[in-house]
């Protein structure tokens, strides 16, 4: 392609985008939108942010924890999933909870506080919120407007005050709009700084019957069964927002709108022939609709100019005062204003803010600014806890919606943060397998809190007492029970998941509140990429990172907490994600070296559960050699419980239990029935510990193998190396590149690793 086919490329898109975008309309034009939908039109902030959660829709995440909502909105779509926000469902569903409520009162009278330790992504939660605004304002479904008024020139219009007469070709009507003008034929275009919505020019009285007629709402606070709306969210019945039915023009927008009334002896459609309907969009960039307040000590609205109208506009409006507005509660009317860490601030800063957000009027010194939109702040857990201390928090908390952000404390939840943010490309190298996960997982154990007993009950407290860190991560992520524990314990314990989860939710040093941020170990992770000597990343450098944080007491308050049952144990927790490595590891190198097939541990467990399935039922099993019925084979089930159960436990009741676990999941996945059962899926345990039996019988034969594998990757006796295990080591080495994406460096250290942990002599 050359530069002049690229510059008409380029022109021919722009100009489409703009003609498609810039949607000016007269005001009988949007009189006809309106009345085309109403509701979509007469929506307010709330309710349009309410929209943006159901445009994008949410679906049922299933979890051990519980069933949660997640809204699409937060996987951010509309940017290809950057800027996501990764776990945090009890976030939003407690954001949407206090929106829905708004929508129902009609208005938007409390200030939404998010509130967590530093760096548990409340502003990335708000940011979210804002991106998917910005999207949904550019779709038809979404489409805003606001309104400018416009003056045409002589050329186009003659009269003793400057408008309302005829043109000169003697065919314009008065009441015609000049909306559609040419920017030529333009003398003045006036913009409104409040971006107040076009229906605000109605008289009230007729406003409200027109609204009341068109839009049926219901009574406020009505209750009835939620559907889909109109508008793209939930109806129920559709409650007009207070901002439309009883709301008025801006002082700047009524002065104009009051001058023109008296120029045309009340003629109002002459009016609304000055009036231009524009549709705009939300930007955070351009400061439209969507604003972020950093704690700066400034005002956050202002009178930026007061001065006589120009002299190139009309006469009859030069005498009028020219009012011009600013700041960012200006600049987010119609949309959603964040105030970043407001807590910063100095009470006597943000007093007024409490005020404004539950009459929705700013007073300032010379006119009262009428908004509409979603207040939201965020702060740390400090500052709020300060607050608290202060002597009117009861009368601040009335006008404040608190809403929790904790730290994440489920693994895979904490790896899709770096999963997003830390790209193989983005690091300069090789990302090693687990590097990801061994810090992610350094980071939720440093965050969770030891039961405490007496809150459950005996029964429970006897599971709980000996619960270690890296367990109730565990039960957290997968509902993985340890594997010391009987199938009964396990089952009992899951059960306990969810009372586990929502322990703490009401004392103030909640699970959650502490411990590292993702700040800190995206932070980790970087230096670790830059570690000289290093070809890939790999966990070894993000131990190291890890094994040096740890010692900075004085820089991260977590690390001063005292060790308790074996949590927060910072510096032990290091050890415990490096054997959770080195677990990982093995398994994949076990698996690469192919020394037994997958199928036959589960051939063998499938025939030993048929044998179970029989002694439960005390029934006898056909032999397929012989043709006679036999009892239960009490040898190969003694052999296969003498390796997963570890010679612990009573194996009767190993075998009703795991009987009854095949029956509960049976159950539980209806839509299975007929299909064969996933036995390593339902005992990921017991199909660990047959692996690991096996393999442990074989450790010398699997240490000669790495022995061969390390001097195949040293260049120097590469050639030599011709012994037996030559094509072992070929295979384990294609395995571990094809299926786990390790490089010839990052295998060499993980083996190595292995050899000095697990296969000493």
């Amino acid at each position: 392609m050359d530069a002049r086919r690229f510059l008409q490329d380029v022109e021919s898109a722009v100009t489409g985008r703009y003609i498609e975008d810039r949607s000016l309309l007269s005001f009988d034009e949007y009189l006809d939108h309106f009345f085309k939908e109403p509701r979509r039109h007469a929506r307010w902030a709330a309710q349009y942010l309410f929209d943006v959660f159901h445009h994008f829709g949410s679906r049922t995440i299933e979890t051990p924890v519980g069933s949660l909502r997640r809204f699409n909105l937060f996987d951010a779509p509309f940017t290809g999933g950057r800027g996501r926000v990764a776990g945090q469902e009890q976030v939003q569903n407690d954001i949407y909870r206090i929106l829905r409520n708004f929508v129902r009162q009609g208005r938007a009278d409390r200030l939404i506080l998010l509130h967590g330790p530093n760096g548990s992504a409340k502003s990335t939660v708000v940011n979210a919120m804002m991106a998917g605004l910005e999207d949904y304002s550019r779709n038809p479904e979404g489409a805003l407007y606001r309104f400018n008024w416009v003056f045409p020139n002589e050329k186009i219009v003659k009269g003793a005050i400057g408008f309302g007469g005829r043109r000169k070709d003697d065919t314009h009507r008065p009441s015609t709009s000049f909306a559609h003008l040419e920017g030529d034929d333009i003398e003045a275009r006036i913009t409104c700084d409040m971006k107040d919505h076009p229906l605000l020019l109605v008289p009230a009285g007729e406003r409200r019957r027109l609204l009341e007629s068109s839009c049926r709402p219901m009574p406020k606070d009505s209750s009835c069964n939620a559907k889909e709306s109109a508008a793209g969210g939930e109806d129920e019945g559709f409650v007009l927002g207070d901002y439309l039915v009883w709301g008025e023009l801006c002082h700047k927008c009524r002065a104009i709108h009051d001058a023109l009334m008296a120029s045309y002896g009340g003629d109002w459609s002459k009016v609304m022939s000055h009036v231009q309907v524009e549709r705009f969009y939300y930007s955070r960039r351009y400061l439209h609709g969507a604003v972020v307040v950093e704690p700066q000590l400034s005002v956050d609205a202002q009178i930026l100019a007061m001065q006589r109208a120009s002299a190139s506009l009309p006469a009859a409006l030069q005498s009028i005062t020219m009012i011009e507005t600013g700041g960012p509660l200006v600049n987010g009317n119609r949309g959603v204003v964040e105030y970043s860490d407001l807590l910063k601030r100095p009470v006597e800063h943000f007093k007024y803010l409490l005020g404004t957000s539950e009459t929705s009027e700013v007073r300032m010194e010379h006119l009262t600014l009428q908004i509409d939109q979603v207040l939201l702040a965020t702060s740390n857990e400090v500052h709020l806890a300060a607050f608290k201390e202060y002597p009117d928090w009861a009368s601040f908390k009335g006008r404040i919606e608190l809403v929790r952000v904790p730290y994440l404390r489920r693994f895979q939840d904490e790896v899709r943060i770096y999963l997003d943010q830390m790209k193989p490309g983005s690091m300069g190298r090789h990302v090693a397998p687990h590097t990801i996960e061994t810090a992610a997982m350094w980071a939720v154990l440093t965050r969770l809190k030891k039961p405490d007993l007496e809150s459950y009950s005996k029964d429970a407290r006897a599971l709980l007492e000996n619960l270690r860190p890296e367990e109730k991560l565990a039960l957290y992520d997968a509902g993985q029970a340890p594997s010391r524990m009987s199938m009964t314990q396990a089952r009992e314990l899951r059960n306990l998941v969810e009372e586990m989860f929502d322990e703490y939710d009401s004392a103030p040093a909640y699970e959650g509140s502490e411990g590292a941020s993702a700040r800190e170990i995206k932070t980790v992770l970087l230096n670790a990429a830059q570690l000289p000597g290093r070809d890939c990343l790999t966990p070894f450098s993000v131990l190291e990172g890890l094994r040096a944080l740890v010692k900075e007491k004085s820089v991260y308050a977590f690390l001063k907490q005292e060790p308790e049952g074996g949590y927060h144990d910072h510096e032990h927790f290091v050890n415990v994600v490096e054997e959770r490595w080195l677990d990982k590891v093995d398994e994949e190198v076990r698996d690469s070296l192919g020394l037994v097939a997958e199928s036959q541990y589960r051939d063998w467990f499938e025939r030993y559960v048929h044998h179970v399935t029989a002694w439960v039922r005390n029934e006898k099993i056909r032999n397929k050699v012989t043709g006679q019925d036999e009892p239960p084979d009490a040898d190969m089930m003694g052999e296969m419980e003498s390796i997963v159960m570890g010679g612990e436990g009573d194996r009767d009741e190993f075998r009703r239990g795991l009987i009854s676990t095949i029956g509960a999941h049976r159950l539980e996945h209806p839509a299975e029935e007929g299909q064969a059962l996933d036995y390593p899926r339902i005992f990921p345990e017991l199909f660990r510990r047959l692996r690991d039996h096996y393999h442990e019988e074989r450790r010398r034969q699997i240490r000669r193998v790495f022995e061969s594998f390390l001097d195949m990757l040293d260049e120097e006796g590469q050639e030599e190396h011709l012994g037996r295990e030559r094509q072992q080591v070929e295979e384990m080495l294609s395995g571990l590149r094809d299926r786990y994406d390790y490089c010839d460096h990052c295998a060499r250290d993980a083996v190595l690793a292995l050899m000095k942990r697990r296969y000493r002599d």
